[in-house]
């Protein structure tokens, strides 16, 4: 997050690009291991297909938040629409909490029915390419994530995790299912328990940033180290509040300058730091002064 701040680049093309290739590979993933779990019966294997397809909504999420956060500042919103971008993360946290839901109840009815489900050659290739396609496809989220700095991108990514894990399970229950009438229900129970997890994480990330958090401390250091290169004297920084937007983050902070500095050359200070912190952190910076204590 913090070379997104000192950088200052802008993460809207990773975003729009991460969630176009997520919409195509899944959905063409989705019909594959559809297809599949009809052909087997596997209840498993049909919820995998259903996550799989809930990647595309929460990238179509991603791609809107992304949209909406990229408009400037306008009259309503003067600090632009960045956090739209967090707001999409909490639909994906929501979305990956009733996938879980559906899940565990179909696992439930399968295994109250005692029913079973017959793989094949054709299941196990398909649960291969999903494993190698996810995981892929979660790096590549991950990737975007650690570029931008966007936590949809980070929930995203999740998405695709707990995808190629819970195809992996899918596939060890394949080879165990000729022993155990029960494999495909308690995997089923398996994969909503790590959809479930999964969300939670994404949702807590997510709010922690809606409430508001302290400012990293190798930022912090940065900052003083900026503003005191601008002065010869020890301003003791401190008070300091960082205001996430999305892209636009608003830093405010106290100084303390000699008692006999005049207004004029306070201001001139306060404007020079304000300009370096935009041109190397892109922070907008509200100072301040207060009289050195004696």
């Amino acid at each position: 997050m913090l070379q997104k701040q000192v950088f200052g680049r802008s993460g809207n093309q990773y975003a729009r690009n991460e969630g176009i290739i997520s919409i195509i590979v899944n959905t063409l993933l989705f019909i594959l291991k559809y297809w599949a779990g009809v052909v087997t019966g596997s209840v498993a294997i049909i919820a995998d297909a259903w996550h799989t397809l809930s990647d595309s909504l929460s990238s179509i999420i991603v791609l809107a938040g992304a949209k909406v956060s990229s408009k400037p500042p306008d009259r309503e919103h003067p600090f632009g629409h960045g956090r739209a971008e967090l707001i999409a993360s909490v639909l994906i946290a929501a979305f990956l909490g009733f996938v879980a839901f559906e899940f565990f109840k179909q696992s439930m009815i399968r295994l109250s029915n005692r029913e079973i489900a017959i793989f094949g050659r054709f299941a196990i290739i398909v649960t291969i390419i999903s494993i190698l396609v996810k995981e892929a496809l979660s790096r590549y989220a991950f990737f975007t994530w650690k570029k931008s700095g966007y936590l949809s991108l980070k929930a995203d990514a999740w998405h695709h995790r707990t995808d190629a894990i819970s195809s992996l399970i899918i596939l060890v229950g394949i080879f165990l299912g000729k022993y155990f009438w029960w494999i495909d229900g308690v995997m089923g129970i398996l994969v909503a328990i790590m959809i479930a997890y999964a969300g939670y994480g994404v949702l807590k990330d997510t709010i922690s940033k809606l409430l508001g958090e302290a400012p990293d401390p190798k930022l912090v250091a940065k900052i003083k180290e900026i503003a005191g290169n601008e002065s010869e004297h020890d301003m003791q920084i401190h008070h300091i509040h960082l205001h996430s937007y999305g892209e636009h983050q608003e830093i405010t902070f106290h100084i303390r300058l000699p008692n006999k500095m005049n207004v004029e050359d306070s201001h001139a200070l306060v404007t020079a730091i304000r300009q370096s912190l935009r041109k190397t952190l892109s922070l907008e910076a509200t100072i301040h002064v207060e009289p050195r204590e004696k």
